[in-house]
């Protein structure tokens, strides 16, 4: 229960944390697609997360463990959605960033790309920010 608890707190205070600055202008309207690109997590985490789409798929490592799940982008609405994504279950030294990330990222259902950085947002709200690797 503590462990839920736990990971419940840091879910909800990376979801405060982030912030709804960026391209909000730009969530919901027509984006470049997204498909054959790889991603790493801007924020400044220890074993940065990844992330690999690919036609009506993703994938990456999550910090410790692989990931990977179906996924739903709408170029033309600019939606994305990873839903019951799974992974490989090692046990590493601090699982909190890893857990977080993997409930975040199943909450994003908008995308904003450029040339060089991926959103995603639940609505209007910036969840998480990639680099282009």
């Amino acid at each position: 229960m503590k462990k839920f608890l736990y990971t419940a707190m840091i879910s909800l205070m990376v979801a405060s944390c982030t912030t709804r600055l960026g391209n909000t202008s730009k969530v919901g309207k027509n984006q470049a697609p997204i498909t054959g690109t790889q991603w790493v997590l801007a924020d400044d985490v220890t074993n940065k997360p990844t992330l690999v789409i690919e036609q009506n798929r993703i994938s990456g490592n999550a910090g410790c463990n692989n990931y990977f799940s179906d996924a739903t982008i709408d170029t033309a609405a600019g939606n994305f959605s990873a839903k019951n994504i799974g992974s490989t279950r090692k046990m590493c030294n601090n699982m909190t960033t890893e857990t977080s990330y993997l409930n975040v990222l199943q909450q994003a259902n908008k995308y904003v790309v450029t040339e060089t950085t991926l959103e995603l947002y639940k609505d209007n709200l910036l969840l998480l920010k990639f680099n282009k690797q």
